[in-house]
């Protein structure tokens, strides 16, 4: 036999592969390169020089035993190449051991790669830029393959790391070495372990210094103020004093879109031929850098004749006032589009077709004339069938049962496909407050084979229960507070087996308990329940409450006499139903309380200090909720109007009221309370994580029914500080938060029965995560209380100013930080503090 050519089996080796190395056939047997034969592949291919396992390296490699392989051929250098695609090695060879007949006995020779031992900085970085660096950009770990794409893509994202920090002349150094020895800790002493198997890798920054933009100029601008374009960039900021919240960092790709913001600036303002014809960036110095944009923005374009073609549903009247374009209107490219296609009010071309069941619809804005600097546009329609809901798929609720989603769903099969339902369902979901908001997700699935389409509805629960366990200090008392409140509570399964897990839950109703206590001065307890779907047909709620509360002046036995006490028994039972007129955000309430009012010896509070009062009242509530999101609202209102009356006692007996004491006129209360309150959420750009204002507005008005009786003791009105005194036993009062006052002192000691509030805030939000929402936000609050109607005066109210932060946790609720300035002095108190902290628990403690 002959050998077989060394040089030419490594020839055809690269050729198949490009960078492969194969090795002969030993010396001792021949093979004939000029004339390929068929071998059988016998036994196991034996692998030497690796750690893995031999196996897998042979089915990698395609060569198993009893396979027919041509050598010379093109088995071996695909089996070589897969070998070196894994990455795996740094050598890689194949021989044949011996021939036998038909049968060729093959080895692979490999050379495992290094592995890393590690990773260290070298030097040039702060603890926390490294940290940063390796955690969040780099893929590093202990074992990973060291390859030169490894070493390149270090260097080159640790560079880009820096760049993006305003480090433009950063230079990256990065090399292999041996890992330092450890040191293990032990009982005894410390000892020296042997470095970890392979290199470690080292990162050396030499970040230089970071480069400012000193000052961005623009060329060929007529149309806008350079103000107006500094604004419209919004990540490229030039270098300022004051601008402590935007770094002038430059940063390559923010600055492209943000020139792209440049032209879409003018684009909305009809310069549709608008285009930067150059911009230059360049340093001054080591420390700052200039950028030059200069702009040609041509002339300004405008709307003619818009026509459509292909509607059949609907006039084209009908469709150019949706559109709500006219012709002379300055030429819009975004607001043209967002009227045909994505209105957020929802008032757009598509979502008239879509709320109407028209899936499939399409329009095609076509420019079809320029006349000097005017644009003709033909809409081309394409209305399609209308599609009906086949099927309602729901996905991710663990814990709430299909049945309590589906009967807040407004989709429903066998109804037209809405978008504007759609919308509608993912706002009620997200008011049910079971599931994360930011991760809600709906898919239509169509089916245009049958003009039907599914609609997959995606959710994620969140904690939602309440545990409150806590100390506090408040009435010059330490308060113990223990309450429980679940929010997806269910009474159905209470007796069921294996539903305690805990607790029964899953059908949406809510279960409230809590006590308070300050030993022998306060005791007060809650309980409370609520079924939202009364029957589980249609969304009429049922409100049951019951609470007693205990406080005293003095620590003398609860039986003595002499003992100074305050006694409330109270219950109350409501009905509530949404309505579908004026529209479907409305609701009503209906509610019937008593409570028992019990003084012995207790002074100051009101006019007299013992005796007995009963308050029996109907109370009547028209909301209109469209808020997007209970923890932190974008968008909508809350708008409430309600009405708490007595019977008008005096109307019906004989006494003479005049000649009565305070006790006896308020034995049995008669009022009538009304109160109106409004807030309204605006977002201020379109970013999820964007600044939010909130507007809210609150009156409020206590009227008795007979002036000989006078003005109720009870249900009065009590402003200033944070809404929170400490513990909650005076049911007879309404307390209101006015920050950067102190508590109470801005109304009469008891109790005003007119009052006036309002509170602008600007919300910024830090952290949307369900498990822990965290808001900052500023705020100017006004309000006052009046004693007589007609001193009422809405415009001269307390004025006060401050900063806040709000954190949402779900086993504790909403917890409030303020800290607010007084921006008034109160009448008789001209020693109050100038500013001071709050600290507020609940979402809407304090509120009218």
């Amino acid at each position: 036999m002959r050998i077989l050519k060394p040089l030419a089996f490594l020839f055809l080796a690269f050729l198949s592969t490009g960078k492969l190395y194969a090795q002969t056939v030993p010396v001792g047997f021949e093979l004939d390169m000029s004339k390929p034969k068929e071998y059988i592949i016998g036994g196991d291919v034996k692998v030497e020089g690796t750690i893995l396992d031999p196996q897998s390296l042979a089915l990698i490699a395609d060569l198993t035993p009893n396979k027919r392989i041509k050598v010379p051929g093109e088995d071996i250098p695909k089996a070589i190449k897969k070998l070196w695609e894994t990455k795996y090695f740094s050598y890689v060879s194949i021989d044949a051991d011996k021939v036998e007949g038909e049968y060729i006995f093959l080895t692979i020779h490999v050379k495992d790669r290094q592995r890393l031992g590690g990773f260290k900085s070298g030097g040039g970085m702060r603890k926390k830029e490294f940290e940063s660096l390796t955690d969040e950009a780099l893929d590093l770990y202990a074992g990973k393959l060291i390859t030169e794409d490894l070493l390149y893509n270090v260097k080159r994202i640790t560079k880009d790391f820096f760049v993006e920090k305003g480090y433009h002349s950063v230079k990256v150094e990065v090399t292999l070495d041996t890992c330092p020895q450890r040191i293990i800790k032990t009982k005894k002493g410390n000892t020296v372990a042997p470095p970890p198997v392979g290199p470690c890798l080292f990162i050396k920054v030499n970040k230089g210094p970071k480069i400012k933009i000193d000052d961005i100029t623009f060329t060929g601008v007529k149309e806008f103020k350079h103000g107006a374009l500094y604004r419209a960039m919004k990540e490229t900021k030039r270098r300022k004093w004051w601008r402590v919240w935007k770094a002038s960092k430059f940063q390559e790709g923010e600055y492209r879109a943000d020139k792209e913001k440049i032209l879409d600036k003018y684009y909305n303002k009809g310069f549709r031929d608008a285009y930067i014809v150059k911009d230059t960036f360049y340093d001054i110095d080591e420390k700052s850098m200039r950028i030059d944009i200069t702009i040609d923005e041509g002339h300004k374009y405008y709307f003619r004749n818009i026509t459509w073609i292909g509607n059949s549903k609907y006039r084209s009247g009908q469709l150019d006032t949706v559109l709500g374009i006219k012709k002379g209107d300055v030429f819009n490219q975004g607001e043209l589009e967002a009227r045909l296609f994505m209105n957020q009010s929802g008032g757009d071309v598509s979502s008239l077709y879509m709320d109407n069941g028209y899936l499939f619809f399409s329009v095609v804005p076509v420019e079809t004339r320029i006349v000097g600097d005017s644009i003709d546009y033909e809409m081309r329609i394409t209305e399609g069938r209308q599609a009906r809901i086949r099927d309602i798929i729901i996905k991710g609720n663990t814990k709430t049962n299909d049945h309590i989603i589906r009967r807040e769903i407004r989709t429903k099969p066998g109804d037209l496909f809405s978008r504007d339902a759609i919308i509608r369902t993912q706002r009620e979901l997200a008011q049910m407050s079971y599931f994360d908001p930011e991760k809600m997700g709906v898919n239509p699935i169509p089916d245009p084979a049958t003009g039907t389409v599914d609609i997959e509805y995606t959710v994620e629960e969140k904690p939602s229960d309440q545990i409150q366990l806590s100390g506090g200090w408040g009435g010059g008392r330490v308060i113990g507070t223990v309450g429980l409140t679940i929010s997806n509570f269910s009474t159905r399964n209470f007796f069921k087996k294996g539903a305690w897990s805990p607790l029964p839950s899953g059908d949406g109703q809510q279960l409230s308990l809590n006590c308070q206590s300050t030993g022998a001065f306060y005791q007060g307890y809650n309980l409370s329940f609520v079924e939202p779907w009364l029957g589980g047909k249609k969304p009429n709620s049922l409100s049951i409450n019951g609470y007693h509360t205990f406080t005293s002046n003095d620590s003398k036995k609860f039986k003595d006499p002499t003992k100074s006490k305050f006694k409330i028994f109270g219950a109350s039972v409501g009905l509530g139903k949404r309505l579908k007129w004026p529209d479907d955000w409305f609701s009503i309430y209906n509610e019937v309380s008593y409570q028992y009012y019990d003084l012995q010896n207790f002074q100051g509070l009101f006019s007299f200090s013992n005796g007995y009062v009963n308050n029996l009242a109907y109370r009547f509530t028209l909301s209109r909720n469209s808020i997007d999101a209970p923890i932190f609202p974008r968008s909508g209102s809350n708008i409430t109007f309600s009405a708490k009356a007595t019977i008008p006692y005096s109307h019906f007996n004989d006494k003479d009221y005049s000649q009565l004491s305070d006790r006896q006129k308020f034995k049995f209360l008669e009022y009538a309370k009304f109160k109106f309150t409004t807030s309204h959420f605006i977002s201020l750009t379109k970013k999820k994580m964007g600044p939010v204002l909130n507007a809210r507005t609150g009156f409020g008005f206590l009227l008795p029914w007979n002036k000989k009786v006078g003005d109720s003791p009870f249900e009065r009105f009590y402003m200033g500080g944070s809404g929170l005194t400490g513990v909650n036993f005076y049911f007879g009062r309404e307390i209101i938060a006015l920050r950067g006052y102190d508590d109470n002192s801005v109304s009469s000691q008891f109790g005003d029965p007119y009052i006036a509030k309002y509170t602008l805030e600007l919300r910024q939000p830090i952290s949307l995560n369900p498990q822990a929402t965290v808001f900052l936000l500023g705020f100017l609050d006004g309000g006052k209380t009046w004693k007589e109607l007609r001193k009422v005066n809405p415009f001269e109210v307390y004025r006060s100013a401050g900063v806040g932060v709000r954190l949402f946790l779900p086993m504790f609720g909403m917890l409030g930080f303020d800290y607010g300035w007084r921006l008034d002095t109160v009448d008789g108190l001209p020693n109050m503090q100038k500013s001071q902290f709050h600290f507020t628990i609940g979402m809407n403690l304090g509120e009218l």
